[in-house]
């Protein structure tokens, strides 16, 4: 309840307007108490921010949850981006991201894109 007085308060006292920015949440703390999650998440969007959820496939979601959840982007975990060339599983993993994210009508983000090989390959993933 008070991060949100506090939000509003640091947005109030620095000029900044909430569009132009973002907070992150994790997916494991986005999946711990749902209710609150989504009532604090609502108010965030109030104050305009946009809302992604970090590290996404290192937690366990709920997808009926995640579906729930008033967020705009899901970043790719770095550790699913390092393996989506060389294994199968974080090809696959990389690539249930894409489409969930883009399902749900989300931006995706991969992190630790650190070749352009890697950002080529995780391009044509879409």
């Amino acid at each position: 309840p008070r991060f949100l007085d506090t939000l509003s308060r640091a947005l109030s006292d620095s000029g900044v307007a909430g569009q132009n920015l973002e907070l992150e949440i994790t997916e494991s703390m986005a999946m711990e108490d749902a209710e609150l999650v989504l009532r604090l998440l609502a108010g965030i969007k109030r104050l305009g921010f946009s809302v992604a959820i970090d590290d996404f496939g290192t937690g366990f979601s709920s997808l009926s949850q995640l579906r729930q959840l008033q967020v705009d982007r899901l970043k790719i975990d770095r550790a699913f981006v390092q393996e989506a060339q060389s294994s199968t599983a974080g090809s696959t993993i990389a690539q249930m991201v894409v489409n969930l994210g883009h399902g749900l009508g989300l931006t995706v983000i991969a992190e630790g894109i650190e070749t352009e090989e890697q950002r080529q390959y995780l391009i044509g993933l879409g």
